[in-house]
């Protein structure tokens, strides 16, 4: 296998082994595009039956460092011309290297490619409703990333867990060269769109993503990321200054502001409540259309909260002076 001819090379950081580990190996080894290597980044040593998989298989232990330390660390190590990364609790279609191939191969102007990362049917019930939030623009503003939505189109900004850029754009910028964690793809991607780069999202790259089992994990994640979206819409406009990142604290402020005014006013909590309303029936019917009613009638349970809560850390994250992430462990 030392031979073997490497155009990409798939970076995966974690902390420790894991089932979804074992599961994403065994999905890489299912890849109908061969030409690659696997680079793993865990914490510490692991033993691992490489004899299972066909392929390249680099093991390169970090110690306790960010998600984006671990990536930049494995680009080092990379022989591919192009990094595709992925998380370890994500796994990849059979043709996900065939599609990015076909893109990179005919599409010199395009410097990295994402993709959505669906939710898998095997997760659990509310795992299933934890993902079903981002699957409607009225609930989550960006279906495209957890649904294939076409058609494909050029972005400015799209998650590490399915994403792949050319080795020579990575290097030139220096990584992901980040502190912060999440929100490192936002960084990196950022500074992609500073150098006049382009970023594609292709509908048809996709991959698997296993969702936050409980609600308690859920809302911690959506936490974190509004955090740093708040932080990184002050700090860093070009890409994180939209308004629809806004919107959920528009909402959540404006809801409990408007308690002050039951009494003298009852108009407007009502129009706000009412507009609000229409929009989570939308989401509904959104997601039916995806998941079915099931995990659509049970997802106003994960979404009204997930707004508030949203709305909440963003703000806090906008005025924060400093930010310093923590690695979750």
């Amino acid at each position: 296998m030392d031979n073997v001819e490497v155009l990409f090379s798939i970076i995966i950081p974690f902390k420790t082994i894991s089932n979804f580990l074992e599961e994403t190996l065994t999905y890489i080894n299912k890849l109908a595009f061969r030409k690659f290597e696997v680079i793993l980044l865990p914490d510490s040593k692991i033993t691992l039956s490489t004899e299972n998989y066909k392929y390249p298989l680099k093991i390169i232990p970090t110690g306790e460092v960010s998600p984006a330390v671990k990536r930049d660390i494995g680009a080092k190590h990379a022989k591919g011309r192009f990094l595709a990364f992925i998380d370890d609790d994500a796994y990849p279609a059979h043709d996900w290297l065939d599609v990015a191939y076909d893109i990179f191969s005919s599409r010199p102007e395009v410097s990295a490619i994402g993709g959505p990362a669906i939710t898998p049917p095997s997760d659990s019930l509310w795992a299933k409703v934890s993902g079903a939030v981002f699957l409607s623009r009225f609930s989550g503003g960006f279906p495209e990333r957890y649904w294939p939505i076409p058609p494909e189109r050029f972005v400015d900004d799209w998650p590490s867990v399915n994403f792949i850029v050319r080795k020579k754009i990575f290097d030139e910028i220096g990584g992901f060269k980040s502190e912060y964690w999440p929100g490192e793809d936002t960084y990196f991607c950022r500074e992609i769109i500073k150098r006049n780069g382009k970023i594609l999202y292709s509908p048809k790259l996709i991959v698997w993503h296993h969702r936050r089992s409980t609600f308690r994990k859920h809302l911690r994640q959506i936490g974190n990321y509004a955090l740093h979206r708040g932080y990184f819409a002050k700090k860093f406009p070009e890409n994180s200054r939209k308004l629809k990142f806004f919107i959920p604290s528009i909402w959540a402020c404006s809801s409990i502001l408007s308690l002050a005014f039951l009494k003298k006013a009852k108009i407007f909590p009502l129009s706000l409540h009412s507009i609000y309303a229409v929009n989570l029936m939308l989401a509904v019917n959104d997601i039916r259309k995806k998941a079915g009613w099931k995990i659509a009638l049970l997802s106003p349970l994960y979404i009204v909260p997930t707004h508030y809560w949203y709305g909440i850390k963003f703000v806090q994250g906008f005025f924060k002076k400093n930010l310093k992430s923590r690695l979750g462990r």
